[in-house]
């Protein structure tokens, strides 16, 4: 009798075994949620933004009654625009820029033993850089160089004046910051040189060379992404 009860536990415990297996057999099998890969910030995109800052410059008109030196400084601001490439993968960024920017620049002197005021002004500057940058992530440290240009004028008080386009080279260097994935924000440094230019003031023929140092502070809006 023993060995019969025995048996029937052993067989009923069997088939619960058999009956517990079966249903978790047809239980749906978990799986974890398929993660979502958040792409990282590129540099990669058109631009557009405003810039402020400061320029100091130095320049020198010889004329046949002497030379003048003048050193032009004021106020710049402006807008610029541009495209950056981000290589995949690499933290190396290129690109391309122009900017457009009023100046308040300017320097008077008195001139051959006081005897006649001469000004040297700055209209407007603009430039056209290609860039080359280094990334970390929203990061960004640039170098810049391209050409330079600027509206000149020289003006001797009784006798004329007289306003050229100069032409030269630029080169300089900044950081840049994205704020949110369309808004960055920069600091840079550029130095111009723009060349030398003949100037005709009331009959007088003057030769005057212009470089520049300039800071700037600039905000762009970055498209796509």
């Amino acid at each position: 009798m023993l060995r019969h009860r025995l048996a029937v536990a052993v067989s009923a415990a069997a088939l619960s075994a058999l009956a517990t297996g079966a249903f978790a057999a047809d239980l749906p099998a978990y799986e974890p949620a398929p993660s979502i890969a958040v792409p990282s910030f590129t540099w990669t995109g058109a631009y557009v933004g405003v810039q402020a800052g400061y320029g100091w410059g130095d320049s020198k008109s010889r004329t046949p009654f002497g030379n003048i030196k003048t050193s032009p400084d004021g106020f710049v601001v402006g807008g610029y625009a541009g495209y950056n490439y981000q290589f995949d993968g690499s933290p190396v960024v290129i690109g391309i820029e122009t900017d457009f920017n009023y100046s308040d620049a300017d320097d008077k002197r008195t001139v051959f033993g006081g005897l006649l005021r001469a000004r040297n002004e700055v209209n407007w500057t603009g430039a056209t850089r290609a860039r080359l940058g280094y990334a970390f992530d929203r990061f960004l440290v640039y170098g810049a160089a391209g050409v330079a240009y600027a509206d000149r004028e020289l003006r001797v008080a009784g006798i004329g004046k007289d306003s050229k386009t100069a032409v030269g080279w630029t080169v300089g260097g900044g950081v840049e910051s994205a704020v949110t994935d369309n808004v960055v924000v920069r600091a840079e440094y550029r130095y111009s040189d723009f060349g030398k230019d003949k100037f005709n003031i009331g009959g007088v023929r003057v030769k005057s060379d212009y470089t520049e140092h300039r800071v700037m502070a600039g905000v762009a809006y970055k498209f796509g992404w």
